[in-house]
């Protein structure tokens, strides 16, 4: 298969890809490429203009914030973040995320910021950064603004993203105090798309009740599905097996999935289940070992 006829550009810097942006509305932005060009090969999208990013300096790279959080450049690698110590260490979620998505060898192409703006409703990254209340950066010719997570992801392949707009950054804030996380997915084969996903990160008060929950899955409707109702349950609770069956149980008000080739609705409906309950029993695990011997 090959693609149709497009003009490719290797802009130097992020303004130089903001102007050719602002000048041709029919281009895209080349990041890895993991998921644009197999479309484009199967004539699914036919850009005019590639405008490739990985020539631009900064665009990369993981910083630690001054108040604990990260800042990751959109073009930073998934690799990058699978072994990168300040991840594993900052924002465990993401760091156990990582192995679960697709092959080592679209891992070592494949970006945050390309995976987030592509907006896949069955891939892992969109409902890890809901989870963890991530703050997407994004830039045009007009300046920055900063839009949560939550916010950025709209419908089907679909975000917030405005014309002319890059993906340049993303912001996680630091993990409070008691915290922890887990992600699970399930797919008929390591490296596939996931049947169902949950990434979930909580929290404990000094008392041991849930302080905070976020609960976000994926493959379950049009983008990553928050559940205000599992997060409901848990707020103030024991976190105890009572609790969490009520949290996942919950949840089925507020996904939606489809039913395909691959799984039914209602079996997507139990599996998502299934997977809550267990993400969030590990998240409680940790978030316990997480406290200090004085607060235990």
């Amino acid at each position: 298969m090959k693609p149709a006829a497009f003009e490719y550009r290797r802009p130097a810097s992020t303004e130089e890809a903001l102007a050719l942006l602002a000048e041709h509305p029919g281009a895209k932005p080349l990041a890895g490429g993991q998921s644009l060009i197999p479309a484009m090969n199967f004539r699914l999208a036919a850009p005019e203009m590639l405008i490739d990013l990985n020539a631009i300096p900064g665009l990369s790279g993981v910083t630690p914030l001054s108040g604990g959080g990260l800042r990751i450049g959109a073009m930073t690698r998934h690799r990058a973040l699978e072994t990168g110590s300040a991840v594993a260490g900052l924002a465990p979620l993401l760091a156990e995320t990582m192995p679960f998505i697709a092959h080592p060898q679209i891992r070592n192409r494949g970006t945050l910021g390309g995976s987030l703006a592509h907006a896949d409703p069955a891939a892992e990254l969109p409902a890890v950064m809901v989870a963890l209340g991530a703050t997407l950066v994004l830039t045009s010719r007009a300046g920055e603004r900063r839009l949560p997570a939550g916010e950025f992801f709209t419908g089907l392949f679909a975000t917030a993203l405005a014309p002319g707009e890059l993906v340049t950054a993303i912001e996680l804030p630091a993990p409070p105090a008691r915290s922890g996380s887990a992600f699970i997915e399930l797919a008929r084969r390591h490296g596939d798309y996931a049947l169902v996903g949950v990434a979930v990160a909580v929290s404990l008060g000094t008392a041991g009740t849930c302080a905070g929950a976020s609960v976000a899955l994926f493959s379950v409707g049009e983008g990553p599905v928050v559940s205000p109702g599992a997060a409901a349950v848990l707020q103030g609770a024991e976190p105890g097996p009572e609790a969490i069956r009520a949290a996942a149980a919950a949840i089925d008000r507020d996904i939606d999935p489809p039913s395909d080739i691959h799984a039914s609705a209602a079996y997507r409906r139990n599996l998502a289940q299934v997977l809550t309950g267990r993400a969030l029993t590990r998240a409680f695990e940790r978030a316990r070992i997480s406290a200090s011997p004085t607060e235990q």
